[in-house]
């Protein structure tokens, strides 16, 4: 049964992964009207994830399907309980992804700000139902003898569950923030570097207090314990290197706050995968809702072998991507109407129009060669020199 342990660190490693990637998505989702303000400014923002959100939900799928393959029990008895909130997130998740593909579909202003709100709702919505669902699994919820779910949708909304997602909402917009000031230039950046401070002490006095309400929870002693308090020193140092304008080290910082703050939940409810607050003999563990020790042992190998294969491809995206965007990429020209294909090339790659290679080169030819037809015949050409030829 030693595959047992192993696979209850990879579920958790890859829920903290995550958060870790999808946390700066959700927190960008979130702020794209309120650091936007204008068009170009909201493109500016929701470019900055473009070509990243889709391959970072993948984490979120990965950990769905290793707890149904590694344990059924947990997977079954958590995913009926929470079935109401699973397909709110799933409504929020799905808004989410349509917004970025329909927003460039029209040019109306109402059908633009439509989607922008929808963003963000769903980006606000998918870490408050996640946070409730893990904080649940610390906190208890009704669960019978036989491992099934025995309260109402109701019942969900404990107050550590609520005030997990809440963190972890507050914890996405901080390091969201500071994503963009590390992805932008000009004015984008620099209201995204004001908002970060002015959120940053939000997000410190919540983890704080979620850390020690998640101590209690789990029934710690008088002091706290070594990823508890790492969880605190790093909130409080994210908070001090936004304000000191060391956006880098932030960044840095949030991530180790977000992975710890996971990996707290997952540290104190082991070796139990579920508490049942009926009865704490009724609690799942990860024996007695495990797969069977051949399963577990050919997941084992198939995740050695392709984890570092999706790693290095991501590590890969985020290399091509990784250069700032300006809004001065999305203001239209004078006189000229906006091109969408230019515009997603050129938020994209970082350049301007005029260094702008690929698809929206080949469109422009046609245009250069129309012009070139209506000019005079040069002096060389109307005297049969090389023009001629």
């Amino acid at each position: 049964m030693a595959f047992v342990p192993f696979w209850f660190v990879l579920i958790a490693i890859l829920w903290t992964g995550f958060f870790i990637l999808e946390g700066f998505d959700m927190g960008v989702g979130m702020l794209n009207r309120v650091i936007g303000r204008d068009e170009a400014g909201t493109r500016t923002v929701i470019n900055t994830i473009g070509p990243l959100w889709d391959g970072n939900e993948v984490w979120l799928i990965v950990a769905g399907a290793a707890m149904f393959a590694a344990f059924p029990g947990w997977y079954a008895t958590m995913f009926s309980g929470l079935y109401l909130a699973l397909v709110l997130l799933l409504a929020a998740l799905i808004v989410r992804g349509v917004s970025f593909e329909y927003r460039g579909k029209s040019t109306s202003e109402r059908w633009r700000s439509s989607w922008s709100w929808l963003l963000m709702i769903g980006s606000l919505l998918a870490p408050f139902i996640i946070g409730i669902g893990l904080g649940d699994l610390l906190h208890g919820l009704p669960i019978g003898a036989n491992h099934e779910y025995t309260g109402s949708f109701w019942d969900l909304f404990t107050g550590y569950g609520v005030f997990t997602g809440v963190t972890l909402v507050g914890l996405c917009v901080l390091h969201g923030a500071i994503f963009i000031t590390l992805k932008t230039a000009g004015d984008v950046r620099f209201r995204a570097g004001r908002t970060a401070r002015r959120v940053a002490p939000v997000t410190a006095l919540l983890t704080v207090a979620f850390v020690s309400w998640t101590h209690v929870t789990a029934g710690g002693g008088g002091f706290l314990n070594v990823g508890e308090f790492l969880t605190i020193l790093a909130v409080l140092a994210a908070w001090a290197l936004v304000s000191g304008h060391h956006e880098g080290w932030a960044f840095a910082a949030t991530t180790i706050t977000i992975a710890l703050s996971i990996v707290t939940i997952f540290v104190d409810l082991y070796p139990r995968v579920m508490v049942s607050s009926t009865n704490r003999a009724y609690s799942l563990t990860v024996y007695n809702s495990a797969s069977t020790p051949y399963s577990l042992k050919v997941m084992t190998v198939v995740g050695l072998v392709l984890l570092p294969i999706v790693l290095a491809y991501q590590a890969w995206t985020y290399y091509v991507f990784r250069r700032r965007i300006t809004d001065q990429s999305f203001q239209p020209a004078l006189g000229a109407t906006p091109r969408p294909a230019v515009s997603a090339v050129v938020g994209m790659t970082g350049r301007p129009p005029g260094e702008v290679h690929g698809a929206s080169a080949s469109a422009a030819a046609p245009e250069r060669a129309g012009r070139g037809l209506l000019r005079r015949p040069s002096r060389a050409t109307r005297r049969g020199g090389r023009g001629r030829r």
